[in-house]
């Protein structure tokens, strides 16, 4: 098992208890330039199945109903290129649904009729804006010595050309959490943080965060592979 840095919060909790939570997270994201996702670090229990859950019900923790059935939508996809069955929440939980401990049993049901044995959990921890200085180039390239002879020859040839002015860039960093809760006992067996910079589109971005998650479940060996 690959221990990698630990994530920015504590992913170490013993029961799923997410279902009051399935309206926090994922709303700005995917809307907002050049993105880029990586995992950060990730947690794997030691009681992870070694043949990896092959049936997972997916949920993004958001109020956003576009970005929310996005992310899901391309989980889901990319889970099934991988021989591995999945539903997404969206078509089980309606956007008008208030999670409420009353409502558990009817939800966990609802997973388990499925033959779920996986929980995917994504919501969005942290969002920060920073502004960077890139600074500018300076070029030197010595001419002959004959071009030397005369200050304005020279100066009024490589003054527009030495000098690149540097400028300032804004950069959108998203931290989300992403959880894998066995269906069966609602224990966490894995979870991992990413860090998004820059996300440009919805779709775009969604479909890369997804292709970065499902190919770290497929590297820990937590889905199983298609046969």
């Amino acid at each position: 098992m690959e221990q990698a840095n630990k994530p920015k919060s504590n992913p170490m909790k013993t029961n799923v208890h997410f279902l009051p939570f399935l309206i926090l997270g994922i709303s700005l994201l995917f809307s907002s330039c050049s993105s880029s996702t990586k995992i950060l670090g990730s947690w794997k229990s030691p009681d992870s199945p070694p043949s990896g859950y092959s049936n997972i019900f997916i949920a993004a923790l958001s109020d956003n109903v576009l970005a929310r059935k996005t992310i899901e939508d391309n989980l889901q996809n990319l889970l099934n290129q991988k021989g591995v069955a999945s539903v997404t929440s969206f078509n089980i939980i309606k956007p008008e649904f208030r999670a409420m401990e009353t409502k558990k049993e009817e939800i966990l049901t609802a997973i388990k009729d499925r033959e779920n044995d996986a929980i995917l959990t994504i919501a969005v921890i942290d969002q920060t804006n920073e502004t960077r200085y890139v600074p500018g180039d300076i070029m030197y390239n010595p001419m002959g010595f004959a071009f030397y002879r005369g200050f304005w020859r020279y100066y009024s040839f490589y003054y527009p050309m030495i000098y690149s002015p540097g400028y300032y860039t804004q950069e959108k960093n998203y931290f989300l959490e992403i959880n894998l809760y066995d269906a069966k006992s609602e224990d966490l067996v894995w979870s991992a943080q990413s860090q998004t910079t820059n996300p440009y589109d919805l779709e775009g971005s969604s479909e890369e965060f997804a292709k970065v998650v499902v190919g770290r479940l497929v590297k820990e060996g937590l889905i199983a592979r298609q046969r």
